[in-house]
């Protein structure tokens, strides 16, 4: 039977059965690589999410290692190795990139082939990270978007380079590719035609640990001083992700003497521009706008989904996307969505949020005002009917991919 999230390869198909385990014995042990929740919270919830969905509805299929470098912090890794059948490593092979020239030039990060073998790995899922197109084990490569291509002006040269060798490579060594919607899969192909490796769409949902949710939203909503009904922007303070339309409109709002708040939360570390986050907030304070758009800071997790749960709505002005780990957090909560108009967010929602173009504040602020009066009493919401569905469904096409890939692999050899 074929499976239509995945192209190329189809005759090997290896299809799960129900809960069955996909290997007899023994968990597959899976190598990852931690993405530090600073420099991208949205790889980081990622995984989280991916780890947790196994746990919960492959448990004894799958043994995630994950393997961190010697200086990553622990407040990041101590809730991922707290869910059952996590392994977290620290190594200084995972410090930075250090192998990653050696991966170019020689095909093969020794330092990381060493760790594997010790950590008796079956398969290696790569994000973000290239070993080497001599890698001995089966692999999959995530590509979360394509920015670099479609945005390529917000990336200076060289960092668009190395993302763009990287890809290629990954492509080059025959790696199953792995996206996260069919937006990204048409990208895909328009930008890599000669591509033939296996591409799979695995579209990823969100059930949070329960030690995220163990906030009290009232008390976070009155720990940062805000006000019954506010919106919410979770993203960090990358250029893309565009909170300048954000502010705004909420100038707009506040020629007409509508009062909104905004507060946005995340990093505000963007090494492509590193003056981003700066110039937002002179641009808040020359415009006084300083009570409408707020800025938390990098808070807990429990922070963020209390805020969530307790928000007026969700805005995500993004100019770029692959699958939005914010609108997925959103959409399990049923919270109302302001989206900029992509065809990711769209798919994302099927078309029942409310969308703006990327450079049209007017829409959004029509959108806050309407969303805004629409709204009942504030309320705490929980997971919506149907909400673990969808996580058992991520869980199971990400048990599909690493079979057709290990599948493909054997015949291979």
């Amino acid at each position: 039977m074929d499976d239509p999230g995945c192209t190329g390869l189809c005759g090997l198909r290896l299809v799960v059965q129900g809960s069955e385990p996909v290997n007899e014995g023994s968990p597959l042990r899976l190598a990852f690589t931690h993405i530090p929740r600073r420099l991208w919270a949205g790889g980081y919830n990622y995984q989280s999410n991916l780890f947790q969905a196994l746990s919960k509805f492959r448990s004894g299929e799958f043994a995630p290692v994950l393997f961190a470098g010697t200086g990553d912090d622990d407040a990041d890794l101590a809730p991922l190795a707290a869910i059952p059948g996590v392994e977290v490593v620290r190594s200084a092979a995972f410090d930075g990139r250090v192998g990653l020239a050696a991966a170019l030039a020689w095909g093969l990060d020794q330092g990381v082939m060493a760790e594997f073998r010790t950590h008796r790995i079956d398969a290696v899922f790569e994000a973000a990270r290239f070993f080497g197109w001599r890698l001995p084990y089966p692999a999959v490569a995530w590509f979360p978007d394509f920015q670099h291509r479609r945005l390529p002006q917000l990336f200076p040269a060289a960092a668009r380079w190395r993302r763009e060798a990287g890809f290629r490579m990954q492509i080059a060594s025959g790696r199953t590719v792995m996206l996260s919607s069919e937006s990204s899969h048409r990208d895909f192909r328009k930008f890599y035609p000669g591509a033939k490796n296996e591409v799979c769409v695995v579209r990823f949902a969100t059930g949070s640990s329960p030690a995220f949710l163990t906030a009290n939203p009232a008390e976070i909503v009155a720990q940062y001083q805000l006000p019954e009904k506010y919106f919410y922007l979770p993203n960090q303070f990358y250029t893309h992700k565009n909170h300048q339309v954000v502010v705004d409109a909420l100038a707009i709002l506040a020629e007409r003497g509508f009062d909104a708040v905004v507060c946005a939360s995340g990093s505000t570390e963007d090494r492509r521009e590193r003056g981003y986050f700066d110039e937002v907030m002179a641009g808040v304070r020359s415009r006084g706008l300083e009570k409408c758009f707020r800025h938390l800071g990098m808070i807990p997790l429990s922070h963020v989904y209390a805020l969530l749960r307790a928000c007026t709505g969700l805005i995500n002005p993004s100019r770029s996307e692959g699958w939005s780990t914010a609108v997925e957090e959103a959409k399990s909560f049923g919270v109302p969505m302001i989206l900029s108009d992509l065809d990711v967010h769209r798919e994302q929602t099927n078309d029942t949020a409310s969308y703006f173009g990327t450079d049209d504040p007017a829409t959004l602020a029509d959108h806050i005002i309407r969303v805004s009066q629409e709204s009942g009493v504030p309320s705490v919401r929980s997971f919506v009917p149907g909400h673990d569905d969808h996580v058992a469904a991520f869980a199971t096409g990400f048990a599909r991919v690493i079979e057709n890939t290990l599948k493909s692999s054997q015949h291979r050899g």
